[in-house]
């Protein structure tokens, strides 16, 4: 029996997976992943700073050429008779097809199209793109979109901007932008004056589709996403930080290096300039069934990312010494983000500090076969509840778009 078979017949349908952490040379870490002070800068220093950890991914992260093997690519934890073996969850999800995550998945996507991530920076990100599947293919990749959901349990403090940029202010002319974009090698190309920043709360999000320019604030962000890692940053001048050139023509062909036009394209223009950027974009939980009844129950649930249908997101709490089964019509990742107890056959704790290579039991996959069977929880705590954060691949039966 293979390695996947035996991990997904020891955990009964629930695997384990280990922490993927992720830099970027770009950003100055937040410090608030839980990744141990001394191990911020352990890809070394040239790499830059550990400013994210990766969840249920099989997805390579797009650094540039020094970007380490499998880096971004989540691992599962095999234990058998004292020994610990790791393996890629992608090459499970190739292996196991649906029994991991579902026909439905399986048939359509032939892949895990999605994962998850907190991005944990100190000052707010440069003004940037996610380019849609239609730009995306001209560099082989898909377009990505996104969501933001800010956790209160590693927001104890906001950082240095707690504030996004989204889209293009209304009245803004394209000659404007495409000026802002020509004089990227000129200091700050001042694209940000002609858009607009929204304060963030933590317990509440924000969806952001491709072609959408968006320059997200510095509270510690968990990040539902479609399996891609494609960007290109359009800001020239980042917290007097300079934003290398290369970074712009990031999503372009080497042959179309140069071509302002093409980085203009690439803009949605219309959902860029809608007025109506927080009806349209901005989320506050909803529970996912009567909250009266799942009180009495001992949880609440809520849909914490609901926007898109390339992915979705929940936020599930036990309360103390509850025990609870809950079923999901999909397959979906999960990360700890409060409390400990048993789910399934399996241990899960918050860890409060993590060391870079060390192995935790707070991030697990579950199998759709286990997720409609129930995952039985008990929270072994007698004062703090379980708080775990749950993402779910494309059109989850589950999910009413908003």
């Amino acid at each position: 029996m293979s390695l996947a078979k035996k991990a997904l017949e020891q955990g009964e349908g629930i695997v384990r997976l280990t922490p993927t952490w992720v830099p970027r040379s770009f950003c100055v870490p937040g410090r608030r992943i839980k990744l141990h002070p001394d191990d911020y800068y352990a890809f070394g220093g040239m790499r830059g700073g550990i400013d994210e950890r990766w969840f249920s991914s099989t997805t390579a992260a797009q650094n540039g050429p020094l970007t380490s093997k499998n880096e971004g690519l989540s691992h599962i934890a095999f234990e058998d008779g004292g020994s610990t073996q790791l393996f890629l969850l992608k090459d499970a999800v190739e292996e196991l097809g649906s029994a991991l995550i579902g026909s439905r998945l399986w048939n359509e996507f032939k892949s895990w199209p999605m994962y998850s991530k907190f991005f944990d920076n100190m000052g707010p990100l440069p003004h940037h793109i996610h380019p849609s599947d239609e730009f995306g293919k001209l560099t082989g990749q898909n377009g990505k979109p996104e969501a933001y959901y800010f956790p209160p349990q590693v927001n104890n403090h906001g950082g240095d901007f707690p504030y996004t940029f989204f889209g293009i202010a209304p009245g803004t002319s394209k000659e404007t932008i495409l000026d802002c974009l020509k004089n990227f090698n000129k200091g700050d190309n001042k694209i940000t004056n002609y858009s607009q920043a929204f304060r963030l709360q933590p317990g509440t999000g924000w969806d952001v589709p491709p072609g959408m320019l968006h320059a997200p604030g510095s509270m510690c962000t968990y990040e539902p996403q479609k399996a891609s890692d494609i960007f290109a940053m359009y800001q020239s001048l980042v917290n007097e930080a300079i934003i290398p050139e290369e970074l712009l023509w990031n999503a372009c062909p080497k042959n179309r290096w140069g071509d302002y036009e093409l980085l203009l394209e690439m803009i949605d223009w219309d959902l860029n300039v809608n007025p109506n950027l927080m009806d349209n974009h901005y989320m506050e939980p909803k529970s996912v069934a009567d909250s009266a009844q799942m009180q009495a129950a001992g949880y609440q649930e809520t849909w914490i990312c609901y926007r898109s249908h390339d992915y979705s997101a929940k936020e599930l709490t036990v309360m103390p010494g509850q025990t609870v089964t809950i079923t999901d019509a999909a397959a979906y990742g999960m990360i700890m983000m409060q409390g400990h107890g048993k789910m399934g056959a399996w241990d899960i704790e918050t860890p409060s500090l993590i060391r870079f290579g060390q192995l935790t039991h707070d991030e697990y996959f579950v199998s759709e076969d286990a997720a409609k069977a129930g995952v039985k929880i008990t929270n072994l705590s007698k004062t703090d509840p379980i708080v775990m954060l749950k993402h779910f691949g494309p059109k989850n039966p589950d999910l009413k778009i908003a």
